[in-house]
């Protein structure tokens, strides 16, 4: 009798997701992917949808398609995995948007003791991390300490820590940051994410490559205004490749530029190739970029080919909003999480 109650309360929760599908389809016939991305952005930040989904064991079994687990025995797990297979790994404990500077210290201290773990290790691997997530949002002031610190305890160990770019609003106060510990506090293990989407982000590219940066290069995955941001797939993905030639430009390299090509897109993916050989550029002075769990047919490929690939390695308990901006960017993704729940 248990079992048939549990049965009937694992179709009850499924009941949302039936109707999250069926609009979630009309989105995509009837308006295309932006619309379903604008949604599903949404649904990443409400907190009624993290409620329904989070405690869902069923969908943590599906997230961990994309994510490595909640602890950082898995995250080691994971990275040890994809190093094995020739993989280079970049991992991000799980957490953003944080208004309590315990929790912001708390995350800090989590971050140490990764950067501690993977010293130990031996593994290949540097860290990601949200400004936000080490209190942007609280203060500046409070993220810049907490980030220090862990740059700090980086360098001891011979490591590197990337700051992801967040939403618009937070690019000038991010790129502040970078710039206030990379120049007042010699730190020159640290780097900075770039969104292909954003008009601004040429200019950015044009004094990162003065400065000789180590950035990370994605598409971006927010929803923006059409006044902030390309609103068509084609202008972010022509924009995207102007700015991975600026960046493995002879100037660029000249500078010390390293930029981590971030996208799962065949055709960019393609087009970086084919630059870099017409222009002899050393495979050495950049590497791709993939997520875990995202294309692990093109990740092979490209490591068979012998091409510098870095996987994102996300973990922790807070996997919701990374995991439904990863069913955003990919309508994919999403049905492959809706047909595992169906399937159970």
């Amino acid at each position: 009798m248990k079992k048939k109650r549990a049965r009937r309360g694992c179709g009850l929760f499924l009941v949302p997701f039936i109707g999250f599908t069926l609009l979630a389809s009309f989105l995509l016939y009837r308006f295309g992917e932006r619309w379903l991305r604008t949604f599903l952005i949404y649904l990443s930040h409400a907190q009624w949808a993290r409620d329904l989904v989070s405690d869902l064991s069923l969908a943590k079994r599906v997230a961990r398609r994309f994510v490595a687990g909640e602890t950082i025995e898995e995250a080691m797990a994971a990275t040890r995995a994809l190093n094995a297979r020739g993989m280079l790994v970049t991992l991000d404990y799980l957490g953003e948007s944080v208004t309590d500077e315990a929790v912001a210290a708390s995350a800090r201290d989590e971050i140490l003791q990764l950067l501690d773990r993977i010293e130990i290790s031996g593994l290949d691997a540097n860290v990601s991390i949200k400004l936000s997530q080490l209190g942007l949002r609280i203060r500046k002031e409070t993220a810049l300490e907490n980030l220090r610190q862990l740059l700090t305890k980086a360098q001891e160990n011979g490591n590197k820590i990337r700051i992801d770019m967040e939403e618009s609003e937070l690019v000038d106060v991010t790129l502040d940051i970078y710039h206030t510990l990379k120049d007042e506090y010699g730190f020159d293990n640290v780097g900075v994410v770039i969104q292909s989407y954003l008009y601004r982000s040429e200019k950015d590219v044009e004094k990162l490559i003065d400065e000789g940066a180590w950035v990370r290069l994605c598409k971006g995955a927010y929803a923006e205004p059409p006044d902030i941001a390309f609103p068509e797939k084609a202008d972010t993905d022509a924009n995207y490749v102007l700015l991975t030639e600026m960046m493995l430009s002879k100037e660029a390299r000249n500078n010390g530029v390293y930029l981590g090509i971030a996208t799962h897109d065949e055709e960019i993916i393609q087009a970086a190739i084919n630059f870099a050989n017409a222009s002899k550029i050393p495979p050495e002075t950049y590497e791709f970029q993939m997520l875990y769990g995202i294309r692990r047919d093109l990740q092979a490929w490209l490591v068979e080919r012998g091409y510098k690939l870095r996987i994102y390695v996300p973990y922790g308990t807070a996997w919701y909003p990374y995991f439904v901006r990863r069913l955003a960017e990919r309508p994919a993704n999403l049905w492959f999480f809706v047909s595992n729940l169906i399937r159970r």
